[in-house]
């Protein structure tokens, strides 16, 4: 149910999509710089495109800048989580080489028999 629901509202979209680009597509001129800049350094760069591929790349420029800012911004949480997972591990090894080392050992005796008091 969920998978034709996905499939529902992937349609959904990629009508909406289509509508928006058959209504924009006249051509629009995209310059890298305003005219009297341009002018002044000389860098009079720019294209002809329809209007729903400006409109889609901006839309898609800015869903990736968001994702690299995300990814930045999470970068302490995973390094916390790494540190955290070698420490776990670190801990669980030295737990085994412990209980597996000495038996005998009081401390870990007193652990095994909870209950136990003298």
């Amino acid at each position: 149910m969920m998978r034709f629901l996905r499939y529902v509202f992937l349609g959904i979209i990629a009508i909406l999509l289509v509508t928006v680009a058959l209504a924009n597509r006249q051509m629009v001129v995209l310059r890298l710089l305003p005219d009297d800049l341009a002018a002044l350094l000389g860098l009079a760069q720019s294209m002809e495109l329809p209007l729903f591929a400006v409109i889609f790349g901006a839309i898609a420029i800015g869903v990736l800048i968001g994702f690299v800012w995300e990814w930045l911004r999470e970068h302490k949480y995973r390094a916390t989580a790494v540190s955290k997972t070698r420490e776990v591990t670190r801990l669980e090894r030295e737990v085994a080489r412990s209980s597996t080392s000495n038996p005998e050992d009081e401390i870990l005796a007193l652990l095994d028999a909870p209950g136990k008091t003298g």
